[in-house]
């Protein structure tokens, strides 16, 4: 049974409590939803079953906190996978726990683990460089899966950019042996500061979309431009369609019949 409040948005069960009210289940899995992955899984179906699929959906981004007070009256607070990081490295602190990046390249990996060092030091930090290549080998997968489950981390964070990322947790959470699984993206590149994320100004704005745009156009133009008025598209269409984009919602799977499944094996990271 859910422990923690959600709220539908855009056929999607979006997670709008505070993230000490995680579920402590085995292998949970948090991914994040912002207008470009939606605008993605509008046109790839598995996409869009990973992101149902999982156990806790963050509110990623002012396009989907926009779409809930514009559509439903209901004001969200966005929590970006930064957030999601920084939260889990102070509570895996103050506990002396551990977590596993999988994803990137060996050098991002290795300025992460310094900069851990310096910063956590108490959390014991693992990582594994997968091949760069578009689709993974079984041996491919095998070889992340027991570079994972030897390591037994509290939180394993996956940074291979969606829906990459989001598929792969999906496809092997199962046979993983982890607390959390988090796939958050972009956020190894900033922590590890080989791409800067936008200042706090920009966050609190709510333009940290803009900043990112800024500093990489040619980029993040498809991701934010095109994409923003195939959004807005999209945001129209649900004005209209609302009761129907409900009713995608409530029939998608729900976390409560995957937490019956899920061995309830209490992971170790402290609130």
């Amino acid at each position: 049974m859910n422990t923690f409040s959600t709220t539908s948005c855009l056929g999607y069960r979006v997670f709008t409590d505070h993230l000490d009210h995680l579920p402590k289940t085995k292998n949970t899995v948090i991914n994040t939803i912002n207008q470009y992955s939606y605008c993605m899984a509008k046109k790839d179906a598995l996409f869009k079953k990973t992101l149902h699929a999982s156990d806790v959906l963050l509110p990623d981004g002012i396009g989907i906190t926009f779409a809930a007070k514009f559509l439903y009256g209901k004001k969200i607070k966005k929590i970006a996978g930064a957030d999601l990081h920084a939260y889990f490295l102070n509570s895996l602190e103050k506990k002396g726990g551990s977590c596993f990046y999988l994803g990137a390249s060996p050098e991002t990996l290795e300025k992460i683990k310094i900069k851990m060092q310096q910063e956590y030091p108490n959390i014991k930090v693992g990582a594994y460089s997968p091949p760069f290549k578009k689709t993974f080998s079984t041996v491919d997968n095998a070889q992340m899966i027991t570079a994972v489950n030897n390591f037994n981390p509290d939180v394993l964070f996956i940074g291979m950019t969606a829906p990459k990322q989001e598929k792969w947790s999906f496809d092997h959470k199962d046979a993983l042996n982890t607390g959390y699984i988090c796939a958050i993206g972009a956020v190894f590149d900033f922590y590890a500061g080989t791409v800067a994320r936008p200042s706090e100004v920009w966050q609190k704005l709510g333009l940290e979309w803009l900043g990112r745009l800024i500093k990489e156009p040619r980029r993040m133009w498809t991701r934010y431009v095109t994409h923003g008025f195939i959004y807005l598209g999209y945001l129209l269409q649900a004005k209209l369609k609302g009761p129907e984009l409900e009713t995608e919602a409530k029939n998608a799977p729900k976390t409560e019949t995957k937490a019956k499944i899920k061995t309830a094996i209490e992971i170790e990271v402290e609130n």
